[in-house]
């Protein structure tokens, strides 16, 4: 079978990537997808908040997802749900997957998109130390069992980690009736949207702890008991300062992790910062022809900016599938002061570009300043930045030459 765009994904990233390629002139056009539903995660996010960039209305996840459902029906893009992709041949653009209704499939399209999404990380990825009893899982399998299986996990619960995904089932346990005791967190600020710690943590009167983590947990059959310590700048924890909670639950939010094995297979270049494949400024990694977005490439705040994104990768895949022209990104993009990566790593000199980034630690009173070879191309204040919130420089690159060097992103002080 002989397609103009395949993506990889029918996720938000997927159906976004899907609908701007329909958009851009793609006529042949399939989604693959694992689940047996089209919407990826945004089908368990029963929550709102969602939508307020894209659609300009506040939406919970299943809307949003519904939204770009309904607009794929009046496109003649194909979905195949249910399906997993085994490999993908990056040179001659072909995929190979399985259902069971078809079997074994070999597809072949002129452009591919991956928006596999991520993953969470889990507890044997942080090694936390102590007994293996039921009753602790990861906020996202949590999230399932309450909002789709119709399963309570727990009556007495304690969270670790301050991810957005943490904070939000804090509130949804609350709100089912169980006892959150409180929130764990290694560093010394919060990695969730402060809307998040507001809404989730204070107006529940959840208490924060910041600079702990938990150094056991005990339980025979089932979590009995978790010990959390203080800890030093080192993240080392401080004896003598153990604090004992009697749960029976413990939920993990310690990060998320692009889906990235069919990337690494394929042999695309990875950036072992993102964990997700380098791209250029308009999508494309570095093979030819293979696109990608969304939390494959790294990991987002908001759906709203996965979305948008992903429909920049499905245009530029429509247009890669329709004329075979290859960007050519020839300056390098580099990470300086505070600033952990930037996306894309790649990108043309004499265009308009975002550049999308997130900083190591809080700061105020700053300023985003872009440099190349010295000088300055453009300089952003801001009253405040922190880890957990995705941060965007527009820059015109009209009088940058790729010969200066690459081009530096850096918070500095205002």
């Amino acid at each position: 079978m002989k397609y103009d765009v395949i993506v990889v994904g029918g996720g938000p990233a997927g159906l976004a990537s899907a609908l701007e390629a329909w958009k851009q002139g793609a006529k042949h056009i399939l989604i693959l997808e694992r689940d047996q539903e089209l919407g990826g995660i945004l089908n368990q996010c029963i929550h709102n908040g969602f939508g307020l960039h894209h659609f300009k209305e506040e939406l919970t996840g299943p809307e949003y997802a519904g939204k770009f459902i309904e607009m794929l029906k009046d496109t003649n893009v194909e979905v195949l749900l249910d399906t997993m992709v085994l490999d993908i041949d990056e040179e001659n653009h072909c995929i190979h997957a399985m259902n069971k209704k078809q079997g074994y499939m070999q597809l072949e399209g002129k452009a591919i998109v991956l928006n596999m999404g991520c993953r969470e990380r889990t507890r044997g990825a942080i090694a936390i130390p102590g007994d293996r009893p039921a009753g602790v899982f990861t906020a996202g399998a949590a999230q399932r069992y309450v909002n789709i299986e119709g399963y309570m996990v727990g009556k007495r619960v304690l969270i670790l980690g301050s991810g957005d995904i943490g904070l939000i089932m804090a509130r949804r346990m609350s709100l089912e009736g169980a006892k959150v005791v409180g929130c764990v967190e290694l560093c010394p600020y919060s990695n969730g949207l402060n809307r998040n710690i507001v809404q989730c943590l204070n107006d529940y009167d959840i208490p924060l702890y910041l600079s702990h983590t938990i150094t056991d947990i005990q339980g025979d059959k089932r979590v009995e008991r978790v010990i959390v310590q203080e800890v030093d700048e080192k993240r080392q924890p401080i004896p003598g300062t153990e604090i004992t909670f009697d749960v029976d639950t413990v939920l993990l939010s310690v990060g998320l992790i692009p889906e990235n094995e069919l990337s690494r297979a394929a042999g695309l270049q990875m950036d072992p910062r993102t964990n997700g494949p380098v791209v250029y400024e308009n999508m494309e990694t570095s093979a030819k022809g293979i696109f990608a977005s969304g939390n494959v490439v790294h990991v987002h705040d908001l759906v709203d900016f996965v979305s948008q994104e992903a429909q920049q990768a499905g245009a530029n895949a429509a247009q890669f599938a329709m004329t075979g022209r290859k960007e050519n990104a020839d300056v390098q993009m580099q990470a300086g002061a505070n600033v952990r990566y930037t996306v894309p790593q790649r990108v043309t000199a004499g265009h308009k570009v975002k550049i999308r980034f997130r900083v190591g630690a809080p700061q105020k009173k700053v300023a985003i300043v872009a440099r190349q070879n010295g000088s300055v191309l453009k300089t952003q204040r801001r009253p405040v930045v922190a880890p957990g919130e995705m941060e965007t420089l527009a820059l015109d690159l009209s009088g940058v030459a790729a010969e200066n060097g690459p081009i530096t992103v850096s918070i500095e002080e205002a």
